[in-house]
């Protein structure tokens, strides 16, 4: 039996993103999980009222369900560092370096971390044509992956065949979003491992039946995305990767669980992104790589709660 460090708990849930369906859905199961778990559960919703809202004497932690914008790139968690309530997942300087792809590639690099090469864009190094030095002087050849800079669940992302293609959904992202990234396409296997606490509990294997593993791959039944858990790697290569996603983990200062994803090609894994709060629904990758390991939902999220402090 673990001992109670928390009594009343405040799920944060929804938010403003393009994630807030998922959000919901992550906040709804964590809320059902900490009620079976005996925990006093109320929920917040930054949607319709701001973060300085959050009654303070009726709460005693934190669980933060936001995905995306505003939620998942330190800003909700600026406020609960001003709250001075404890919360779950990275901090702060941790969040937002994670949300940010460019900054997170850079730790990457100078981690000795191998990720796909990149060049960040906005409508004003653009039009320096940048975009077309970068695929001539990187000597990268089509197709290349287009992306949000500050952006999750794959929501914007793009694999560009052909320059004309390219470069139509360059302009049209960049209407959307400030900065985009540029990035190299690598084929291969979609592995993904969760970090628990600082310690690398699995690596799941993705088999997307679309183009690639994107938000309806991850967020619908229908796509019928294969899973395959443990991923089909060697037991060298498994656990080379599980200390790739430790390592990384550690390199960005993150809290609680982390997701971070791969592609595995030529014997070689090249990171993609990380994740500081990975989705917690029913085709969630955390959930599912712990009901491999023995840990079932409820305890998992237990695990992740026991972990909320102040000053992440």
């Amino acid at each position: 039996m673990i001992k109670k460090k928390f009594k009343n708990v405040l799920v944060v849930l929804g938010g403003t993103s393009g994630e807030r369906a998922v959000s919901l859905e992550s906040g709804k199961a964590c809320i059902k999980a900490l009620k079976k778990k005996n925990y006093n559960v109320s929920s917040f919703d930054p949607k319709f009222q701001n973060f300085n809202f959050i009654n303070k004497k009726k709460v005693d932690v934190i669980f933060n369900a936001l995905h995306g914008r505003d939620g998942e790139d330190g800003i909700a968690q600026s406020y609960f560092e001003y709250l001075k309530i404890p919360y779950t997942h990275s901090g702060v300087v941790s969040s937002f370096n994670a949300m940010n792809k460019a900054y997170s590639k850079k730790v990457f690099i100078k981690n000795n971390i191998r990720t796909p090469k990149f060049i960040l864009l906005n409508q004003v190094n653009y039009k320096k044509k940048l975009a077309q030095k970068f695929i001539r002087n990187k000597k990268i050849n089509l197709p290349i992956v287009l992306k949000p800079n500050n952006e999750g669940s794959s929501l914007g992302v793009e694999i560009c065949k052909n320059k004309v293609n390219l470069f139509k959904s360059i302009k049209y992202l960049l209407k959307q979003y400030d900065e985009i990234l540029l990035e190299e396409y690598i084929a291969g296997q979609e592995v993904q491992v969760a970090v628990i606490n600082g310690k690398p509990l699995g690596a799941i294997e993705l088999i997307p039946k679309r183009l690639f593993y994107d938000y309806k791959a991850k967020y619908t039944k229908k796509a019928n995305t294969l899973h395959v858990m443990p991923a089909k790697l060697s037991r060298k290569k498994y656990n080379e990767v599980l200390k790739i996603a430790k390592k990384t983990h550690e390199a960005l200062h993150c809290r609680g669980v982390t997701r971070s994803d791969f592609k595995f090609y030529k014997n070689n894994f090249y990171l993609l992104e990380i994740n500081t709060q990975p989705g917690m629904t029913s085709l969630s990758l955390v959930p599912e790589i712990a009901k491999f390991k023995g840990l079932n939902f409820e305890n998992l999220v237990e695990k992740i709660l026991l972990d909320a402090s102040v000053n992440r």
